[in-house]
């Protein structure tokens, strides 16, 4: 129970980005060549919102009072509701979805260990801002799907996540106390690296790093606008 208190080694490893260029660039790039086949797609995109769920839940387990369980129980919901309705999608094209699933079970969990954070507000700030980013990334990864499965995926995580209840309970910790803001602000700037790495292996790559370079660059610039408007948000440096 207590594991979540230790600060764990973070592996800091933020995709080289040329010289940024405004988010529009990213309606330009052709999402369908870095798009993954529609069944693992479904896959990553349902284990990683379980992920959050699991999250969400420890903070639960683990929050000072029974507010702020209260207030953070419905998000937890949200989460796993979005984990169920991505494997209801996949349940249409595979016999077992666990199947598909599976496989993208230990890098993910290694990762949900790597960015949980040394004490409950850490942890807090790490569900907000990592869950936003890979939000953000697996909708507009959606675009590139064929047929019909792309907008309803797309619609499922971009759904109402019940997160913003995190906002608050941050900002009136950090109110309260000074020194917290600037801790969190290093930890969110910490989580970036790591979290585009698990956005990076779920794109499709051609085989030539230069072109993939080039391609998914003005994604991840608009995923870092995202972030650092997250960031602002919470009252934090980007």
């Amino acid at each position: 129970m207590f594991d979540v208190f230790k600060r764990p080694k973070v592996r800091i490893e933020v995709p080289r980005l040329k010289q940024r260029r405004p988010p529009a660039l990213t309606e330009r790039v052709n999402l369908a060549e870095l798009t993954p086949e529609i069944v693992p797609y479904l896959g990553q995109a349902a284990y990683i919102q379980l992920s959050v769920f699991e999250s969400l839940a420890r903070a639960v387990m683990l929050a000072p009072n029974v507010g702020a369980k209260e207030l953070l129980g419905p998000a937890a919901g949200f989460a796993l509701g979005k984990h169920e309705m991505l494997t209801a999608e996949l349940r249409r094209l595979v016999a077992e979805p666990s199947s598909v699933i599976e496989p993208f079970a230990p890098a993910i969990d290694r990762y949900a260990a790597e960015i949980r954070g040394a004490d409950w507000f850490e942890s807090l700030t790490s569900i907000y801002l990592t869950a936003g980013i890979l939000d953000d990334f697996f909708v507009l990864l959606a675009t590139g799907l064929e047929g019909d499965v792309g907008p309803r995926a797309a619609r499922i995580v971009a759904g109402d996540d019940g997160r913003q209840v995190i906002v608050t309970m941050l900002s009136d910790a950090m109110s309260a106390d000074s020194m917290l803001s600037s801790r969190l602000a290093l930890w969110g700037r910490r989580l970036v690296g790591d979290t585009l790495l698990v956005a990076r292996s779920a794109i499709h790559h051609s085989g030539n790093p230069q072109n993939d370079e080039q391609r998914i660059e003005p994604v991840f610039t608009e995923l870092i606008a995202k972030h650092s408007r997250r960031m602002d948000g919470l009252g934090l440096t980007a």
